[in-house]
């Protein structure tokens, strides 16, 4: 329950800081024979500050629930 508890609080404050992630696709456009067209896309996925903040709570009610057990 400790271990999920950091990793919530520590993906959060990530999401906080970072607001979000960007990755990069290869699409093929055609090909003909040993001929290749590609293109590159960027695809940036926005995070909500409120997703960051709920994995911060959730992770310390999971460390403070944690520390309850034992």
């Amino acid at each position: 329950m400790k271990i999920a508890g950091i990793i919530l609080i520590a993906l959060g404050i990530l999401a906080l800081v970072y607001q979000g992630f960007s990755y990069t696709q290869t699409k093929q456009d055609a090909k003909i024979g040993p001929l290749e067209i590609q293109h590159q896309e960027t695809h940036d996925v926005p995070v909500p500050p409120i997703v960051g903040a709920v994995c911060i709570v959730a992770g310390a009610a999971a460390l403070f629930a944690g520390a309850r057990k034992t």
